[in-house]
């Protein structure tokens, strides 16, 4: 039997679901960075797709040294 697929998840709820502010998620979805999409002019998201853009994040943040570290030499 088929898994009932998630309902979409609207801006407030990713808003906090991430603690940022609704104006952070309209900015990050314009712009592409966030994985979403819009219906009848509304934005929506998945939460595999959040969760996925998470773990890159996180990925990334990983991969840059932090601003008050020392690079070895």
């Amino acid at each position: 039997m088929a898994s009932k697929p998630k309902p979409a998840m609207t801006v407030r709820d990713v808003a906090a679901y991430l603690n940022v502010d609704d104006k952070t998620i309209y900015r990050l979805a314009q712009r592409g960075e966030l994985p979403g999409f819009k219906v009848a002019g509304a934005w929506r998201f998945q939460v595999v797709d959040l969760e996925c853009w998470i773990g890159k994040r996180k990925q990334l943040s990983a991969e840059v040294p932090s601003r008050g570290t020392r690079r070895q030499r």
